[in-house]
């Protein structure tokens, strides 16, 4: 699966304010976002769990090869296996969740999986941050613009505040697409950004160019 905007920008903008010793990647994918975040950070636990076969290989391949991997590890687990054998708490959790629910199919299976919210409900995902989220903790999600109410609810049944919010837009006249949001168990003054990609196409803005230049070869 090639590397998405989304975790792109989700692995540049959530915080490492609280200076997380440990990290989780929740549905980690081919490994970017803890790639991601050792690159960033100062970390020495960075674990990560995936599913899905052939992403577990390729993320665990990934860490191998990369010069971080004595800081990275990769589960081949459910959350629900994970957040009940795991007595580790993280400072820093992190998710690109499955969260395509339009009704729609393709041929490929696994991409499916991968996409769809029926994967890894929200409610689901909320409960296990709640247990596996140190005291002080950060999570950081990507979501629709359109879950983004939803999601804040349901974060709030498991005490789950809402800090920080970019909302995204692909160009200055197109409609808000993706909400990145940073929770924690501390209330606070809701901090909202937003973020134009490209000011026409494969024209990138200034902000997305300064946000995100670290980790393209060529920006």
């Amino acid at each position: 699966m090639k590397i998405g905007t989304d975790a792109v920008l989700l692995g540049a903008w959530t915080s490492l304010k609280n200076n997380p010793f440990s990290v989780l990647d929740i549905g980690a994918g081919t490994g970017v976002l803890s790639l991601m975040l050792a690159q960033r950070s100062k970390a020495q636990l960075i674990d990560a769990i995936e599913i899905d076969d052939s992403a577990y290989e390729q993320c665990v391949n990934n860490f191998e090869n990369s010069p971080w991997s004595d800081r990275l590890f990769c589960y081949h687990a459910s959350l629900d296996e994970f957040a009940n054998e795991i007595e580790q708490q993280y400072d820093l959790i992190i998710s690109n969740p499955p969260f395509y629910s339009e009704d729609y199919k393709t041929t490929n299976e696994q991409r499916d999986l991968a996409r769809f919210s029926e994967a890894l409900p929200f409610d689901h995902l909320l409960e296990s941050i709640s247990k596996l989220l140190s005291e002080d903790g950060v999570f950081s999600v990507i979501i629709p613009f359109k879950e983004e109410t939803k999601f804040i609810t349901l974060a709030l049944e498991f005490k789950l505040f809402p800090n920080r919010m970019l909302h995204v837009k692909g160009n200055p006249l197109s409609d808000i697409k993706r909400s990145l949001l940073e929770f924690s168990f501390t209330k606070s003054n809701i901090k909202i950004d937003t973020l134009i990609i490209e000011t026409e196409r494969h024209q990138y803005t200034q902000n997305y160019i300064d946000l995100t230049k670290d980790f393209y070869l060529k920006m």
